[in-house]
């Protein structure tokens, strides 16, 4: 990690967005050491409610036998394979065996939805979640996330669209909460046009973050771009000016 880049970020952060929560950053290595293991039983089994103590400075690594749900393992790239009967579980479920959770309307639907689903596959064995404070050195981002109120989230959803053309370059696709915040935006790094993603519209995710808040997620190469163009870019006017006064006033606040 470059440190200058890294401390450079922070304070462009606060002249911009004040108080505002700091990003957290993850990235793949087949390296121990980096942050504390996260164990079994000792964090929330879902990856998103495990990472609010990340929001709150701590920083852990997860492999494939610390996360504790079929989704988590499969978006954060460490299996390959889904829970039986998947297509009535996102359905309609199953009478007398299993409740579904109704987000599409038929499993005839969730198997179109799976067929153009991308194959992931974790480049690593340990995926490492840090604040971005907490960034050292040694770390090498691949992602880093935002979690947003709307005000924060218009000035990363109009930052990431500075240097680009079309009216495309934040999407918000169908997937997990876990997919929207690792999955998504990590093979985005790789395109063309990479591509900042908007999430945490997950139902069954949203008790693990506050009311007002969703993610801006985006590959450390597209962030780059970002804030490089911060001091050239709208949030150097008076209509950012009068936005920022609310982000101020808003302050910080972690779900608990």
């Amino acid at each position: 990690m470059d440190m200058e880049f890294k401390n450079n970020f922070i304070q462009l952060w606060k002249k911009y967005f004040n108080n505002a929560e700091l990003p957290m950053a993850f990235y793949y290595t087949d390296e121990e050491g980096h942050a504390q293991p996260a164990k079994p039983g000792t964090v929330p089994r879902c990856i998103i409610g495990a990472l609010q103590n990340v929001r709150r400075g701590e920083s852990y690594c997860f492999d494939v036998g610390s996360i504790g749900c079929f989704g988590g393992k499969r978006y954060l790239g460490f299996a390959e394979t889904i829970r039986p009967n998947f297509e009535y579980f996102l359905s309609c479920g199953i009478p007398g065996q299993m409740e579904g959770e109704r987000y599409k309307k038929s499993p005839e639907l969730v198997k179109e939805l799976m067929k153009k689903q991308p194959v992931f596959k974790a480049p690593a064995k340990y995926i490492v979640f840090k604040r971005w404070d907490m960034l050292e050195e040694s770390d090498n981002p691949d992602v880093v996330i935002f979690f947003a109120r709307p005000d924060v989230m218009s000035g990363l959803f109009t930052l990431c669209g500075f240097d680009e053309s079309g009216p495309n370059g934040v999407i918000a696709p169908f997937s997990s909460g876990c997919a929207s915040i690792v999955q998504n935006p990590y093979l985005e790094k790789d395109s063309d046009s990479s591509k900042g993603i908007i999430g945490m519209f997950d139902v069954s995710a949203r008790p693990y973050v506050s009311a007002d808040e969703l993610t801006f997620a985006v590959p450390m190469n597209k962030f780059e771009r970002m804030v490089g163009n911060m001091e050239e870019s709208f949030l150097i006017t008076e209509s950012w000016k009068n936005v920022q006064k609310r982000i101020s006033s808003a302050g910080k606040r972690y779900y608990t």
